[in-house]
């Protein structure tokens, strides 16, 4: 850290009698915090991180992004992640929002070793709105040492500081000529408290002519920007009943005490670290190590630009759940953003491989939903089939109830339709990119989903006639029972070929293509009569294997409900 800045020297100290009334008296020392969350015992080298969102909403696939990252460099050390809720705003608290950070966060299996709302471990409480006294104790001890005072300016009288400020084109901020409470008179302080004026306590910056400051980030190296030039807010108004910290103080504190050794946090707060360097220095802190993650960007025809809440569904987590993307196929995607090595290998290789932050980049991965769906296609084809029923029986239960009372009814039937076309000891179908997905890529062999057949005048038939589409289903039904119980996928097609003939099409695609003039067409035209009837799609898996899924008097209804 670069400290070549002109100090300022005007001090207003308080009567320590003074100070102490401002606070309760039975209040704490900052040692007796130090004592109560005591150092970690860990084995050299391993980080203590911490996700720290703040309850104004809902999590954004970026938070996730931090979390995954931040978590995944704790452990591979050897380390402990911690979820802080930093809830000390009021006016923005969203209702269920802190609950929904750990139910988001389990869904995804990264669930924090300590904290939450449940507020598990020794370095907690892990809501900061409950860590009220930690704080007060540390306000109270900067403004012993006058590296603090109060501030009793009214909102209107810094509005006009600001419109003053951006007149004069200067910073906006509390410092200067702007800042008459830095320099009162500390009788002046005594009586207007006494008075019962209604005050915010203030961070007295080090620095007159605050210069350049410069310190390491640990994705970026060494970063060098303009140092922290204000009197920022550190507890808010004293009108409110149980005054709390701001933000930037508040995780100063909790850093400290809850002995984080590596904030992971988004590149938004960048800016903000000359100032919590100065809160660390100030309250005798060593820093953690910083790493600020670029945020995640999405395509916008040639451009780039950030994601975003009110305009992009996939910002939010949610979104990811309701699809029905595998948790571990999106854990695998967020880890193949921090380092891109990870993105083609298997979702179990890329799970067990150690995040390194040397190999992210500062400029903002592009968020790919196709990449996504491509990784959660292999990794749904890689489970076995019980595996595969297990996590989509547990997707449907929460997000296709009428789904999952059928997969219940039906396991056998379940197990059957995703083994479809699948030879034993062969890959998975490919055909499945998300949970959601399963009605319409399996869906047709339940009967309860299925419903009726297309009628014989819908479009899927190819647009031939209605009448020649219930002739052909008619004549198949007649001999659909023989050839589902046939052994062998040879007898079914040869059971489809002579019906193609018997209709005057070709009895294979060679035969077409020698002489299209002899027959009405190729043989695909009436195979794909029966498979919109028995499954309603013109691409399904092997149509032999699904008939035999389906069995020969499912096969033969939807062929009779065809043929009317």
């Amino acid at each position: 850290m670069d400290l070549r800045r002109n100090p300022r020297r005007e001090s207003t100290v308080l009567d320590l009698s003074v100070i102490n009334a401002m606070f309760p008296p039975d209040l704490p020392e900052p040692a007796n915090w130090e004592g109560w969350f005591r150092p970690r015992v860990l084995p050299a080298g391993a980080e203590v991180t911490r996700f720290a969102p703040s309850p104004t909403g809902h999590l954004h696939i970026g938070g996730l992004y931090t979390a995954a990252v931040a978590r995944a460099l704790a452990h591979q050390s050897g380390g402990v992640h911690v979820l802080r809720v930093e809830d000390t705003d009021r006016s923005r608290r969203v209702a269920g929002a802190a609950e929904e950070f750990s139910r988001l966060l389990g869904a995804f299996g990264l669930a924090p070793d300590e904290g939450g709302t449940a507020g598990d471990g020794d370095w907690g409480p892990y809501l900061q709105s409950e860590r009220r006294d930690v704080y007060l104790s540390h306000v109270r001890e900067l403004l012993r040492q006058d590296r603090a005072y109060p501030c009793f300016c009214a909102k209107d009288r810094l509005a006009r500081s600001a419109e003053e400020q951006r007149a004069g084109r200067s910073p906006l901020g509390y410092y200067g000529r702007w800042a008459p409470c830095r320099t009162a008179a500390p009788e002046d302080v005594a009586r207007r408290l006494a008075a019962g004026e209604p005050y915010v306590v203030r961070f007295r910056c080090p620095y007159e002519f605050p210069g350049r400051v410069r310190f390491a980030d640990r994705i970026r190296g060494s970063v060098t920007m303009r140092d922290n030039g204000n009197d920022i807010v550190l507890l808010k108004s004293s009108q409110e009943e149980l005054p709390l910290p701001t933000y930037h103080f508040a995780h100063v504190v909790d850093d400290r005490l809850m002995r984080v050794s590596l904030v992971v946090r988004g590149e938004e707060w960048l800016s903000s670290t000359p100032v919590h360097l100065q809160l660390h220095a100030a309250l005798g802190f060593d820093p953690p190590a910083y790493a600020h993650l670029a945020p995640l960007m999405k395509a916008e025809g040639p451009s780039r630009r950030k994601l975003s809440k009110r305009k992009d569904p996939e910002a939010s987590v949610d979104y990811y759940l309701t699809a029905g993307y595998p948790p571990a196929a999106v854990r695998h995607y967020l880890r193949g953003l921090a380092n891109v090595r990870l993105m083609d290998v298997p979702t179990a290789q890329a799970l067990a491989a150690p995040v390194h932050l040397d190999e992210m980049r500062p400029s903002g991965p592009l968020l790919d939903l196709p990449k996504l769906r491509s990784l959660s296609r292999e990794f749904i084809a890689s489970l076995g089939a019980d595996e595969l029923y297990a996590q989509l029986l547990s997707w449907a239960e929460e997000h296709d109830p009428e789904l999952a009372s059928v997969l219940v009814r039906h396991r056998g039937l379940a197990l059957a339709a995703v083994a479809t076309g699948r030879p034993e000891g062969a890959p998975a179908r490919k055909d499945l990119d998300r949970w959601s997905c399963f009605r319409d890529r399996y869906g047709f062999f339940f009967t309860e989903l299925f419903g009726p057949p297309p009628a014989a005048d819908d479009d899927r038939y190819g647009g031939l006639d209605p009448d020649l589409v219930r002739r052909i289903a008619a004549d198949f039904a007649a001999a659909a029972r023989q050839a589902v119980d046939a052994a062998t996928p040879e007898r079914w097609l040869a059971e489809l070929r002579a019906l193609a003939v018997r209709h005057g099409y070709a009895p294979d695609t060679a035969a077409w293509r020698r002489d299209p003039g002899r027959w009405a067409g190729p043989p695909r035209e009436v195979a794909n009569v029966v498979r919109v009837a028995l499954t309603g799609t013109t691409r399904s898996p092997d149509l032999f294997a699904v008939a035999r899924v389906l069995g020969a008097e499912e096969v033969l209804r939807r062929l009779t409900a065809v043929a009317g």
